[in-house]
């Protein structure tokens, strides 16, 4: 799996990634493959950071959904518009990339079988199999080392100067402590609309 973890403070929003690739019990670390799980998407009001735990089939799928869909339908900078760029995002999954949207038979809604989070001038966003969307105040983590991104983000909030700062402590404990996940990590920095 993974872990990815989203930080919002003192003015910044970040977004960092370990890059270790898994497929059951065989590792493929960054050594081997450039294993990038966050990239950019260009939207009308500036650029977001995207990045997805799941499996690995899902990243060049949401990259290229993203891309044909058009420009001004790609909007992530409001919870609301999160929502209506990722319900018109599912239908073009299911007919262009043949996703399977059956997880459960009690499923309430189709599946887009992916987890997501989103930073970007406007704040950090969390978008998970049913199209729901959360808005995050500080932070959050997803993947298989979110657990222990959450605990070290939780510890070292406080103390703190950045959201950089906060972001790397969450990726950094993943990376030591969770099997799934490995260095180096990556992160990204944009400045949070409407600070000084």
């Amino acid at each position: 799996m993974t872990v990815i973890a989203v930080v919002k403070k003192a003015g910044q929003v970040a977004i960092a990634s370990d890059t270790l690739v898994t497929f059951g019990d065989t590792r493929l670390p960054n050594r081997f493959e450039n294993n990038t799980k966050v990239f950019k998407v260009d939207t009308p009001h500036g650029v977001s950071h995207v990045g997805m735990a799941g499996t690995v089939a899902h990243f060049p799928v949401l990259r290229k959904a993203l891309g044909a869909l058009p420009k001004d339908q790609v909007r992530l900078s409001s919870r609301e518009e999160v929502f209506d760029t990722f319900t018109r995002l599912h239908p073009l999954l299911k007919e262009t990339f043949f996703l399977q949207t059956k997880e459960d038979d009690n499923d309430p809604y189709e599946s887009s079988q992916f987890t997501v989070v989103i930073a970007n001038s406007s704040g950090i966003y969390g978008v998970y199999s049913y199209r729901e969307v959360f808005e995050f105040k500080e932070f959050w983590s997803i993947g298989s080392g979110r657990s222990f991104a959450l605990g070290a983000m939780h510890a070292s909030w406080a103390g703190a100067k950045t959201a950089r700062e906060v972001a790397l402590a969450g990726v950094n404990a993943a990376c030591e402590f969770d099997k799934n996940s490995s260095a180096p990590v990556e992160v990204s920095t944009v400045k949070l609309k409407g600070s000084a």
